[in-house]
């Protein structure tokens, strides 16, 4: 065990957001930290780190241990370059360099015992040299940098003229060159494209120390932990297995708990009614028994409703209008900056009803691509067709379409403003904007709230063709699992960018990778019919683009692994192919997942068994009744008799009232004798 939090808890303004944490990591483990946004994550890696205290708790780590922390910002500040700044975390191994230079020249000029000194010194430094790989940091250092998504150009660009999420990939890359016992990473693939998120699962897979990774990123996840720390409601739960395990174990624990609370629940109405019931017959038996019902009801341990947190949108899609069959058609488009080309000779179709997901990596020009078919952009040449009756409606990465003046409720109103206040707060509150929430200004928002807003706008829009551009960056989990539900379930026509590989494989029909300033056309499962023909189209790309990397027909594809040299094939963390069947990738899944019971070689048996188990429980319903009828019945003549026995003519008759109370003495022994059978019946 490397590091251990025990009972952690930390509250800010009075408000908890962890509770008695517990948890550790053993080395070489890869951990994954999940929870909604606001449920403590960064929190929790912050106090691991020391940068926070937590308010009473503990974090227990190795002796000498080494840990390397990622935050969600990085801003790397410096004067170097891209290469000179990743070759800085080498400087111990470049001073030693240095020594070991300067041993050669002073060897070539000295004789006897002070050369045999020198040969001392120098061969213990040059294996440690060689121990901290001193002949190849330099190969390392550019391995990083290109599995990271930078070329061997990008090397000389200064740290200064980055953007933020280059700086982020800098700080990783450095991270990662330090090698320590523990990383510790916050949303690391937010800057990524396919081929550096695939680089880097196989860099971790293959790392020997231990990595404690929160992200968003299901199918990054899945790939690499084998251990799930879920933070729900302050306090944690930890889960075995990858993301996929922890998402049935969560479905079957959540589940579990609510069964026995509706279980807890039902049998205390159940011991109320039979306590009703036993006093309601009135007997000294019955009430006794009643009373010592209450005493165990008392007792009961009563079970805790499970807290279900208000943390879905509600989202809903609905086109305004059906449009052509012919939704978008693109011939011969070309597009450029300056010296920069980005593509040529594009030609492509979208029909109605298509989900189209565009990948390819950074800078190849998929945003262009929408901004080009949304009219933001004009491209260098070619030409754009829109079908009969489409109607667009355009999500943006960067929210450009939100004005950072406004607050949220004016963001809705200057939009729409048919909507009446009442209107507005019931939709806001479907994104998970209430109370002062929706008095916010939009440049205060995080990147998750203002992709909530722009969700917003986009359901009512109305709009047949959504054209989206990293539509789950920022979204968490469950954000993310909504809005797919919402794009399976539309019936207008789709067109998006993403690096969400999970998404992916659940929202699209076809995919469009864009490389070399080409768009390859990847068809999914046309013959199945939605939503089903939106389930594995990414698996089915990676099968169909193996079979054309192994033909020779294609290279560089983007998610195939198959770029450039990777830094893992250089330095010993090579990543997992690419092109690796969906079919091994499910079978994977399933290994890492709950065990499968296998059918029982008994299972006819075990079909007559519940039979008779059926048959049994319906016999005793039926019991049930008639022992219940027949109380009825015998309690109304035993008010019959009561009856009969003040009648005038009736006192005076002894042959009458002894006939009476023989037959009233018979039925009460036989209700208390029912009564006895109604209670063990009704249990």
């Amino acid at each position: 065990m490397i590091l251990a939090c025990h009972h952690i808890s930390k509250a800010f303004l009075e408000k908890p957001v962890l509770n008695d944490v517990t948890f550790h990591i053993e080395k070489g483990e890869k951990c994954a930290l999940v929870g909604i946004n606001g449920a403590g994550k960064s929190t929790l890696l912050k106090i691991i780190m020391g940068e926070l205290e937590p308010d009473s708790g503990t974090v227990v780590t190795e002796r000498g241990l080494t840990v390397g922390y990622l935050a969600q910002i990085q801003n790397v500040s410096s004067e170097n370059t891209i290469y000179e700044e990743l070759l800085s975390v080498k400087a111990d191994v470049i001073a030693m360099e240095n020594q070991l230079t300067d041993y050669e020249h002073r060897m070539a000029s000295v004789r006897g015992e002070e050369l045999n000194e020198l040969l001392d010194r120098y061969n213990l430094l040059q294996a440690k040299f060689k121990s901290m790989n001193g002949y190849g940091y330099r190969g390392e250092v550019q391995g990083i940098m290109n599995g990271l998504g930078f070329s061997a150009e990008d090397g000389s660009q200064k740290i200064g003229t980055l953007s933020g999420g280059q700086k982020t990939r800098v700080a990783l890359g450095k991270l990662l060159l330090e090698r320590p016992d523990l990383i510790l990473l916050d949303e690391p693939t937010n800057h990524l494209d396919i081929n550096s998120i695939q680089w880097l699962e196989g860099f971790l897979v293959s790392y020997k120390g231990a990595v404690l990774i929160v992200s968003h990123d299901r199918y990054f996840l899945d790939r690499i932990v084998t251990k799930v720390i879920e933070l729900d409601n302050t306090r944690a739960t930890v889960f075995t297995g990858n993301y996929s395990a922890y998402a049935e174990q969560k479905k079957v624990l959540r589940d579990s708990q609510m069964k026995a609370y509706l279980n807890n629940q039902a049998e205390i109405k159940h011991q109320e009614e039979v306590i009703r019931k036993l006093r309601q017959f009135n007997r000294e038996k019955s009430i006794r028994r009643a009373e010592s019902r209450e005493k165990m009801l008392d007792k009961m341990e009563v079970a805790a409703k499970p807290v279900e947190v208000d943390d879905e949108m509600r989202i809903e899609l609905r086109p305004c209008i059906t449009s052509g069959r012919d939704v978008l058609h693109a011939e011969d488009l070309a597009m450029s900056f300056d010296d920069n080309k980005l593509f040529s000779g594009i030609s492509f179709d979208i029909s109605r009803g298509e989900h189209v997901a565009v990948i390819g990596a950074n800078g190849t020009g998929k945003t262009t691509l929408l901004k080009i078919i949304n009219g933001l952009l004009v491209p260098d040449r070619g030409t754009l067709r829109t079908g009969v009756n489409v109607h667009i409606g355009y999500y943006d990465q960067e929210h450009h379409v939100l004005n950072n003046e406004n607050t949220v409720f004016e963001e809705i109103s200057d939009a729409h403003p048919d909507m009446d206040n009442t209107q507005i707060r019931n939709l806001l509150a479907q994104f998970l904007f209430t109370g002062e929430d929706v008095f916010k200004k939009i440049g205060d928002l995080s990147g998750g709230e203002k992709g909530r807003v722009s969700l917003a706008k986009l359901m009512l829009s109305e709009a047949n063709f959504l054209i989206l551009d990293e539509p789950t960056n920022h979204l968490d989990m469950v954000s993310k699992e909504v809005l797919e539900n919402a794009l399976n379930s539309y019936a207008g026509t789709v067109l998006y960018v993403s690096h969400d590989r999970y998404f992916i494989n659940h929202t699209a029909s076809r995919i469009m990778a864009l490389t070399d300033g080409k768009l390859l056309n990847f068809p999914g499962y046309s013959e199945k019919p939605a939503p089903e023909c939106f389930i594995g189209c990414y698996d089915h790309y990676l099968e169909e683009s193996a079979k054309m990397l192994s033909a020779g027909t294609a290279q560089d594809l983007p998610g195939t692994g198959r770029g450039e040299e990777s830094a893992g094939n250089k330095d010993g963390a090579a990543g997992m192919s690419g092109t690796e069947s969906g079919a091994a990738r499910n079978a994977q899944k399933k290994g890492s997942s709950l065990p499968v019971q296998e059918e029982s070689s008994g299972g006819a048996l075990d079909w007559k068994t519940q039979k008779e188990l059926q048959a049994k429980l319906r016999k005793k319903e039926n019991d049930l009744k008639k022992c219940e009828d027949r109380i009825s019945e015998l309690e109304q003549r035993s008010a019959a008799i009561d009856e009969e026995m003040a009648l005038p003519e009736n006192c005076t008759n002894i042959g009458k009232l002894n006939d009476l109370t023989r037959e009233k003495e018979k039925i009460n022994t036989e209700l208390e004798s029912l009564y006895e059978r109604w209670e063990e019946l009704s249990e």
